[in-house]
Formats: structure tokens, sequence, C-alpha cells
């Protein structure tokens, strides 16, 4: 780790109640240190019914946690937490402000499941324990997050919203640490934007419907548009649904609630239609997207689909650019994913190679860099060195979530890193621009993943 992200991490530490004890002692509700519940030994009287039993406490999880491993504080890990859950479930330990702490410190990166052999739905029982913590009034989300969970149950109030957001991203004026330049359109939807370059090319070729997410569409909308591009140009049919909803990672990250309604309307918006696959290009609302459809229908990522059609490949002559890929805790620990298929990356035309440590967390985690700040800050301080000398002209990191293209942006406005680099999306790298022809098979081929 490097001392920023030390000195970061120590200064976050040294607010927070895990610091008053030793290493083998936590806080207890009076402010003294108790003997830590998170010793390593399985919960006592764990029975085959208890969610919290199957952890074995093997320890494999400390090593890829965030937050362990910037405290190195074992009740800040995935089996500190689930100890402190089973116990408090179990009624041998009283509700207090430290196990409502270690809840709070969760990124929700999910790499704990990718590490843990006996399979524990952590990401379930977190996302459960959150929601409790918040509708008791353990937790309690800020003012702006609670009104935007409100917003984007209403995506056309919220794109409508966030109109001036779209005009400072294609000005670049007033700068935001979060917010990179771009050329989101101002007026015209993914939806209509779609029919009309469906008109236009009539691809002949496999049908899928595309979530085109909240925050995406009313922000980010240009990447939504260059997905419509880069599908249609390999002879994709793309649909946008009517009636579609935020996928409910939102409230997920936050601990509110109206999940199960959004889950329900993105149900209605996608089980009727006759596609071959749905899509989304954001990594954690596939992952919610997915939750909400299944077991009727899987959701997959947009690259992923590519790479088994075999995109068209960008043509950089004399291309001198570096793509270092970053992948995202969504698509590999939630969705499950390999990774990005290598022949999507080769089709970009750039010289590409994954980034330092490319499946750890870059401390987005939805909300996490704003809830947790310092946090955030540190455990992306780690991951973001190695562009201070990565070699290309230019450096590109890029990714497939635009929550972790906002936290990468903010390497470069806090100082982190302290020379040029651009942040992109993977399918705008692979974007043909307007003014593309439709790849058309010489004969007809099944879709990635459709039955046969």
């Amino acid at each position: 780790m490097t001392s920023d992200s030390s000195s970061s991490a120590d200064r976050a530490a040294r607010a927070t109640p895990s610091v008053a004890c030793s290493a083998t002692a936590s806080a207890s509700t009076s402010g003294s240190c108790a003997p830590q519940v998170a010793d390593g030994a399985p919960p006592s009287g764990a029975s085959p019914t208890d969610p919290f039993s199957n952890c074995t406490h093997c320890g494999f999880c400390l090593a890829v946690c965030p937050t362990y491993r910037l405290t190195g504080d074992e009740n800040n890990s995935p089996r500190g937490r689930l100890r402190l859950w089973g116990e408090e479930a179990a009624g041998r330990l009283p509700r207090d402000p430290w196990t409502d702490f270690y809840t709070d410190e969760c990124v929700g990166c999910l790499a704990c499941e990718t590490a843990c052999p006996a399979q524990v739905p952590y990401g379930e029982l977190f996302e459960r324990t959150r929601h409790e913590h918040v509708v008791a009034g353990r937790s309690r989300p800020g003012a702006l997050l609670r009104l935007a969970a409100a917003a984007v149950s209403r995506p056309a109030a919220f794109g409508l919203a966030l109109l001036p957001a779209r005009l400072l991203r294609r000005f670049g004026f007033p700068r935001h640490r979060f917010l990179p330049r771009g050329q989101p359109a101002l007026l015209q939807g993914t939806a209509a934007y779609a029919r009309e370059l469906m008109r236009r090319h009539q691809p002949t070729g496999p049908r899928v419907a595309l979530l085109t997410g909240c925050l995406m569409e009313a922000l980010f909308r240009e990447i939504n548009f260059a997905t419509v591009r880069v599908l249609i140009e390999n002879n994709v049919q793309v649909f946008v649904p009517d009636g579609q909803a935020c996928c409910g990672a939102f409230q997920e990250h936050t601990g509110l609630g109206g999940v199960a309604a959004l889950q329900a309307r993105n149900r209605s918006a996608f089980l009727p239609l006759a596609v071959d696959a749905v899509l989304s290009n954001s990594s954690g609302c596939g992952y919610a997207l997915g939750k909400a459809l299944a077991p009727d229908r899987p959701v997959r990522d947009v690259l992923g689909f590519l790479g088994e059609l075999g995109p068209v490949r960008r043509q950089r002559p004399g291309d001198r650019a570096r793509l270092y890929v970053d992948l995202p805790c969504h698509l590999v620990h939630g969705q499950k994913a390999a990774g990005i298929p290598a022949a999507v990356l080769g089709a970009t035309g750039h010289r590409w190679e994954l980034a330092p440590n490319a499946r750890d967390c870059c401390g987005s985690g939805g909300v996490y860099n704003l809830q947790k700040p310092a946090n955030a800050q540190a455990i992306l301080a780690g991951k973001s060195a190695f562009l201070n000398t990565a070699e290309g002209q230019p450096v590109i990191l890029g990714t497939a979530n635009h929550v972790c293209m906002m936290q990468w942006h903010s390497a470069g406005a806090t100082g982190l890193v302290t020379r040029p680099y651009e942040v992109r999306h993977i399918i705008q790298l692979l974007d043909p621009g307007e003014g593309f022809t439709v790849r058309r098979p010489a004969s007809p081929r099944a879709a990635p993943g459709a039955a046969g």
C-alpha cells in the first residue's frame, strides 16, 4: 500500500471506534474494550438453519477484503461481520453502535464471495442486514442519497433533473472530481436513438433488450448511445423496453426500501419480450437486474455477449496508446464472469493489459465513495498508483461500470494521479461513430447463449 493510502487509512481509523481497542479487543457500547467477538472461532451453538453458520472462519476472505487490508481490524472483515451479525441474531450479543459501524464500513465488493470455499452468500446477508439497520434507525443515509433514491424511481423526472449535469459534462465547467467530460445527448433518450438506428440500418441478427439504467441514462447517456451503435454494427437488433425502471442497485447500496417494487416493474418490462438476451452495459446494474429477473431470464453483460459474436475490430494505425483494463467487482464477483473477453479488448485496436490488481475493488462501492470518502480514497490510492508511471500516449484506464469510471476519474482530480490519463468504458473504445455500416454474416448464426 502506498504511503498516501496508509495515511488516509490512519486518519479514517482515528475517527472510528476500532482504534480505541487493541488488536485482540473490540469496543463495547460503554466505550471500553471487551473481548473481540470475531476471534476466528466458529459461532457457538450454530445450527444448520442459521444463515451465518456456513462460515468456517478460514480467513481466505481477509486477503481480499479492502477494509480489512486498510485497518487490520478483524471486525472490519467479512468473517468478523458475519460473526457479529450471527451473535446478535442469536441473542448472544446486544445491539450496539460498533456492529452498526462495522456494517457501514463494508464496501460491498463481494470479493469475499469469490474467495470463500464454503460459498457463504455474504452479499445477500449484507444487503439484508444493511436494510434492517436502516429500517431500525441504526443507520441513516444522508439526505441527498435519500432524495436520489426517490428520484431514480422516476426515470423521466430524474433525467430532466440531471440535464444541467449533462450540460456541465459537455462543457467541462465547473469541474467535479467524479464527473469526467463527455458528450451526452441533452434531450434525445436512448430508446428514441435505438429506434432511429434500427430503422436506418435494419440489422437482422440476434434480438436483445437493453437496460439503460438510471444514472447511466441521466448522466452518461453517450455510453448508452455507443452501446447501441456497437451492437447494431455487429448486426444485433436492439430494443429498449418501455416501462423499465432503475435496477434497484442504488437502493441496495444505501439499504433503503423500494427494491421489490422496482424489480416487479422490470419483470413486467423485460420478461414478456421475445428476445435472445437481456443486456446491461453496467456491471452493477446487470448484477441487480439479474436478481430481479432470476430464475426466468439471465442478464448478460454486453461485453461478454459481444465476445461470443466476435465484434468488429477498430483500426488504429500508428496507435501509441496503452489500455489498462480494470475489472469491476460486480462483474467478476457479482455476476461471476471470468472477466472481459480478450476478443473484445483486442477489437478496441489498442495494445492492452490488465491493470495491476485488476480484480481488487477501486473503492467506488456504488455510493460508498460518498458515504465513506476517506476509506474510498485510501482504497483507490493503492489501485491507481501505477498510472503515474504507466506507458502509453495516451494512457487509458478502461472498465465496464460507469460508477467505477467516476471513482477512477477522481484519482486525477484529487491528486492521487499526477499525469494525464483517460477513463473510458470499454464499449466506447469499440464505438464506430455515426457513419458505420452493419456487418452482415454470410450465413445466419445463433445468438450467443441462445438455446439451440
